[in-house]
């Protein structure tokens, strides 16, 4: 069984949820740099980074974790020499143990001006 996790963003265009709990434990999550009126931001990469894992931190809260509790990590960026950045501001968020992560490099998102796109999974208790 699933259940949508409010995470406080407002609804998509797409058909998919913010985060997504299963089983009561496993919350699987989209995140982007998306401010909470739904808008894009499509500043630097340090700006769209920290609001993509803040919005992160946001719903694993909302489900009733942290993200000590993220376990794997995948990263979608559109410019893989942002990769240094991104990793800068991925440990603002993170410590060690880190959780496994994978980075790829795409041509483009589905957002103008979005320039990565993040999913997480975690083990809620």
């Amino acid at each position: 069984m699933k259940q949508v996790v409010d995470v406080g963003l407002p609804p998509l265009k797409q058909a998919f949820s913010w985060a997504v709990k299963a089983k009561g434990e496993m919350l699987f999550m989209v995140n982007g740099p998306v401010r909470p009126d739904g808008s894009i931001d499509t500043g630097s990469i340090e700006q769209q980074a920290r609001l993509t894992f803040a919005n992160m931190q946001r719903a694993t809260q909302a489900a009733g974790g942290s993200l000590e509790n993220v376990t794997q990590v995948l990263i979608y960026m559109t410019d893989v020499a942002d990769m240094d950045i991104i990793d800068k501001v991925y440990r603002e968020f993170f410590s060690a143990p880190f959780p496994n992560r994978a980075s790829v490099g795409v041509a483009a998102l589905v957002e103008p001006g979005m320039k990565l796109e993040v999913v997480a999974y975690a083990m809620i208790p």
